[in-house]
Parts: structure tokens; C-alpha cells; sequence
């Protein structure tokens, strides 16, 4: 009874030293955190419209890319994914599934001096080719790819 009234007596004291904070306007991770999403790419039902709207059409292909990936996924529903990026001043990644509904299936931007890897889970809802598309800081964008084999869809299949 004690550890549980000592829990709310500590939560309730940081959360009334937050409050003005917070009521101020002082204390917003979410405009800090957040970075702005790209609707058109993530809706784009096709490949090409998302490589288009996220602006890699014309990407370069690039041995400085390495995707670790299973080549046989027996669960398309979960997916796991390794993307290692040697291509010098990396500012984001993004993972594409080309027979997804939506083939978008991840993009992560990195701030400088950040280490350009990144392990995302994504579902599959067939055999697809994967592939994984960087920006450079001189604007320029590279594409590696990576076959896999689903057994079982994950995206309603």
C-alpha cells in the first residue's frame, strides 16, 4: 500500500512541476521531435509514384549500400530489415517494398554526423524485391535492392 501511495505521491510532484512549463508553451517535444511527413510518398500505390514523390526517380545504384535481409521471410507480417549506408554525409533512408500496397515502407532522416544504419520490421504481402534508397547531403540518391521470398503474406494475404 505504502510503495503504491509513494508512486503517486512522485508522479503527481513531477507532474505538477511540468504543468506551467507545459502551459507556456516552453516545453513542446513534439515540434522538436517530430519531422514532417511525407504523405504523397507513403500513400502512393505504386512504386514509381513513391520513388517520384519522395524524390529518388532517377536514384543511382550503389555498392556502399548493404541490405541484411532474410531470403526467405516464412512470415510476411513481420519482416526485419538492416540497412548499413557508406555513402559519405548520409541524411536519410527509406525502405521501399515494390509489390506492397503501399510500397513505402519506412523513411528515417539523420541529423549530421549520425551513424547511417537503421533495423525496421515491415510487412510483406508477397515475394518482393525490397529495396533501399539513400539521400546524400549534396542532394544526389543511390538504391541498393534485396529479393525476398514470402511463404505467408502479411498484409492481409
Amino acid at each position: 500500500m505504502n510503495e503504491l501511495r509513494r508512486k503517486l505521491l512522485k508522479g503527481g510532484s513531477a507532474a505538477a512541476l511540468l504543468a506551467p512549463w507545459i502551459g507556456t508553451g516552453l516545453l513542446l517535444p513534439g515540434r522538436v521531435l517530430a519531422a514532417e511527413w511525407n504523405k504523397t510518398a507513403f500513400t502512393a500505390l505504386n512504386v514509381g509514384e513513391a520513388l517520384k514523390a519522395w524524390g529518388a526517380a532517377n536514384a543511382a545504384e550503389s555498392r556502399d549500400i548493404v541490405i541484411i535481409a532474410p531470403e526467405i521471410a516464412e512470415n510476411g507480417a513481420k519482416v526485419e530489415i538492416d540497412v548499413t549506408c557508406q555513402v559519405p554525409a548520409t541524411r536519410s533512408i527509406a525502405v521501399f517494398a515494390d509489390r506492397n500496397p503501399m510500397p513505402l515502407c519506412a523513411a528515417i532522416d539523420f541529423s549530421g554526423g549520425a551513424l547511417p544504419y537503421c533495423r525496421v520490421q515491415i510487412k510483406l504481402a508477397e515475394s518482393t524485391r525490397v529495396r533501399a534508397v539513400i539521400k546524400g547531403a549534396d542532394g544526389k540518391t543511390y538504391v541498393a535492392f534485396r529479393e525476398i521470398k514470402v511463404t505467408l503474406g502479411g498484409c492481409g494475404g
